[in-house]
């Protein structure tokens, strides 16, 4: 049928046009792997999955219960809870600019697709968060059912004969998570807009110690757009860190590996409380005391050699907790391209 070709070829060609990516000075367009192509309705399609509570085995939780937008994409707990109430042993990560990420989550260094990544909450065992191991075809079902999915699923993956199947649907999550980028601060306007009326001048100060080394070096590890420079390291939290948070050993193996943690993001971090891979310190005030001191652990064999006392006096306590502040992004925070569709 001719007719039906052309739709076929139309619809193709749409998908297939470059993704406008909406950045700002500084931001590259971040890596998009090959067989996972950017579409805007790919995009929307994966913002609809990202609140489905359909994507839980009991119809309780969907992906954004952990990842709240109001919450700068964290979920404000110590530890993230599973949809059948099974406790994660670690922090739900801040979703902001995960598509700069070269590796993903708290301690899993070989993790490097948001594609693949999408898989460990709606499948894994243990713990158990999204609880949908065994019941795969159940929830296509469901989905299938749904008439934006009937929609959406076709538009996102022209020219599949079965554009309803898992890896299309963790395809459209990660390209929905790659479009969450926080660039919008009154950091941003100050350092790339030259509004240099943005930020306060305790900021300005904060700012100065915070890229200054030896004086505080926090830069050291949270450096470039983001705010992390991607790697794990041993922050002297504990002495022996407990079972099952063992940092990056638990899949080197590597003792020099245990308590080894990945370094988060600082964007938003004023709103996005407890902190730490398990919620261990409840303000950021006391952050900034846990690393002037040079971790509260000395005796870890394994502390990062960045890990040293910093002298701080009061004002400078202020001043650094001012430029941090100036990372919050509150427009991403309402920004209704990450809101959830179906309140609409």
């Amino acid at each position: 049928n001719a007719g039906l070709q052309a739709v076929f070829l139309a619809a193709a060609q749409l998908a297939a046009a470059p993704y406008h990516w909406d950045l700002p000075k500084g931001f590259p367009v971040p890596p998009v792997p090959a067989s996972n192509p950017m579409s805007d309705a790919k995009v929307e399609l994966g913002r609809y999955l990202f609140y489905d509570k359909r994507l839980s085995v009991n119809g309780t939780q969907s992906c954004a219960s952990c990842h709240k937008q109001e919450l700068a994409f964290t979920d404000g707990r110590a530890a993230a809870l599973g949809a059948t109430g099974e406790p994660h042993p670690r922090s739900a990560m801040s979703l902001l600019n995960v598509a700069y990420s070269a590796s993903l989550t708290w301690s899993n260094p070989a993790l490097h697709s948001l594609e693949a990544q999408a898989r460990i909450p709606m499948f894994g065992e243990h713990p158990v968060e999204l609880g949908l191991a065994g019941h795969e075809q159940a929830v296509l079902d469901e989905l299938r059912a749904e008439p934006v999915y009937r929609d959406l699923f076709p538009k996102s993956f022209p020219g599949s004969p079965h554009p309803f199947t898992i890896d299309h649907l963790t395809q459209a999550l990660a390209a929905f998570e790659r479009t969450i980028i926080s660039a919008r601060s009154p950091y941003d306007r100050y350092y790339t807009g030259g509004d240099r009326s943005a930020i306060s001048d305790a900021a300005k100060r904060g700012e100065v110690l915070f890229f200054t080394d030896p004086v505080a070096g926090c830069f050291r590890c949270h450096s470039g757009p983001s705010f992390t420079d991607g790697t794990y390291r041993n922050t002297a939290l504990y002495l022996d860190y407990p079972a099952p948070n063992l940092g990056i050993f638990e899949h080197t193996k590597r003792p020099a590996d245990r308590g080894k943690f990945k370094v988060p993001t600082l964007r938003n971090i004023a709103i996005t409380a407890p902190y730490m891979h398990d919620g261990s310190i409840a303000t950021l005030e006391e952050v900034l005391d846990h690393y002037a001191a040079g971790g509260r652990a000395h005796d870890n064999p394994q502390r990062d050699g960045r890990m040293q006392k910093i002298a701080l006096s009061g004002q400078n306590r202020k001043d650094l907790l001012e430029f941090l502040r100036s990372l919050t992004d509150t427009e991403l925070l309402h920004d209704v391209r990450f809101a959830d569709p179906w309140r609409n």
